[in-house]
């Protein structure tokens, strides 16, 4: 009867391991290095090293492990298979059969943000909802779509990718994506430090923002009471409510659960957001919350669990 499972969040840096049980009672977590050198060759046999040396000193039969769940940074098919993972350097292949075929444990793999939203709703802030979206406002902006409780990967794996929803017509700078406009470009970390830029060369007033334009810095003076701060992130909260306003009309979840490293601003990016996000989305949509994810960065590691049970 299986009782624990192992849910596996591959960065680009480390790899975080966590062995929880069926309830989802995380019982321990830990890292090791990503080694990406010769195509990430290396990554998996480690995972399944790392796996076995803990099931030895737990002395756990791999017969009471229910499976290994996998979020990967790049698209993530239904089969399991990674179509191209560049900051791991992997190339297309699949990673659940791979994973199964190094531990002899059943493995099922996802892409990263998609799995870290499955982690949000089953553990963290989007308890109680089927339908929700994550929305991850990091370095880029991810996303993870869940639909009646189950993760929409789409025909390639790059279902929720919603950081490349066009937002600008008139944007002349191009986007990693390779294309222009991006909503990426003006509501990731980097984004809002583009636009605190943008903003500050026409300011004329005092303003607490000096040689510091990065995304903390924006939402401290937000929180001071800054003109020029409020300035930015009213432009912020005017382009992403204009794309959860465009994903809401589409795929109308119950609530968007939104984390990353800008998140940690909390509540106060609410209300930037939300005055956008309702005045275009469609109107049988409205009804959407708007809420902080809590989980952090365990949220793909429960979350690749998740995808296990």
């Amino acid at each position: 009867m299986a009782k624990y499972v192992f849910g596996v969040d591959i960065g680009g840096t480390t790899v975080k391991m966590g062995f929880l049980d069926i309830q989802g009672n995380l019982i321990d977590k830990w890292e090791i290095p990503t080694r990406k050198e010769n195509g990430g060759e290396n990554i998996l046999p480690d995972v399944a090293r790392s796996i076995e040396e803990k099931l030895t000193k737990e002395n756990i039969d791999k017969a009471e492990v229910a499976g290994i769940g996998v979020g990967v940074p790049g698209p993530v098919d239904g089969a399991g298979v990674v179509h191209r993972a560049v900051n791991l350097g992997w190339g297309e292949f699949n990673v659940s059969e791979k994973l199964t075929s190094l531990t002899g444990i059943k493995s099922m793999a996802g892409n990263d943000a998609n799995v870290a939203a499955l982690g949000e709703m089953w553990k963290g802030g989007g308890q109680g909802y089927k339908n929700m979206v994550m929305v991850t406002l990091g370095t880029g902006v991810g996303g993870g779509i869940i639909i009646d409780g189950k993760m929409l990967a789409g025909s390639t794996g790059a279902g929720g990718e919603i950081g490349h929803i066009h937002i600008d017509d008139d944007e002349t700078r191009t986007c990693g994506c390779g294309n222009k406009g991006c909503l990426e470009q003006y509501a990731s970390a980097t984004g809002i430090s583009y636009l605190a830029t943008v903003h500050k060369k026409s300011w004329s007033g005092a303003t607490v923002l000096k040689d510091d334009l990065s995304a903390k810095a924006v939402f401290d003076g937000v929180k001071a009471g800054d003109a020029l701060c409020k300035e930015i992130a009213e432009d912020f909260g005017e382009k992403l409510g204009k794309g959860l306003a465009v994903i809401a009309s589409v795929v109308n979840p119950e609530a968007f659960v939104i984390g990353g490293g800008v998140s940690k601003a909390g509540e106060v990016l609410m209300g930037y957001i939300r005055p956008s996000f309702e005045k275009y989305v469609f109107h049988g949509a409205k009804g959407a919350k708007l809420l902080l994810a809590t989980l952090g960065n365990d949220a793909g590691m429960y979350g690749a669990a998740k995808l296990v049970l």
